[in-house]
């Protein structure tokens, strides 16, 4: 039995401002807004995000993975959640957003 219809939609953007809330320890800013956080989907009550690190040794990725996922969950409509973490596209000082850039003093 199909219960989709039963979850209410949660919609991206909501998910998106729901995962500025989770900081990254080490750099003290939002990983959306590091430019982490590279795709951001809900099919059937599923967040799926495709995020990376700040390097591929970076030893809060475990961390980062669970705190998305409370996030998430905290969102009505989000049911479950998968994390995937890739290093492609490598991450750059170039994928944040100037708010970021501004409060971390990289020009930009």
């Amino acid at each position: 039995m199909d219960l989709s219809r039963f979850i209410p939609a949660a919609d991206p953007a909501d998910l998106t401002q729901r995962l500025r809330t989770v900081v990254d320890p080490e750099i003290g800013v939002n990983i959306v807004d590091l430019g982490l956080v590279y795709e951001c989907d809900v099919h059937a009550g599923v967040a799926h995000i495709l995020m990376t690190t700040t390097s591929p040794a970076c030893p809060i990725g475990s961390f980062l993975e669970d705190q998305v996922r409370w996030a998430l969950l905290a969102e009505p409509g989000v049911v479950d959640v998968e994390v995937e973490i890739t290093h492609e596209p490598a991450w750059s000082p170039s994928l944040m957003s100037p708010a970021a850039r501004a409060a971390l003093g990289v020009p930009g």
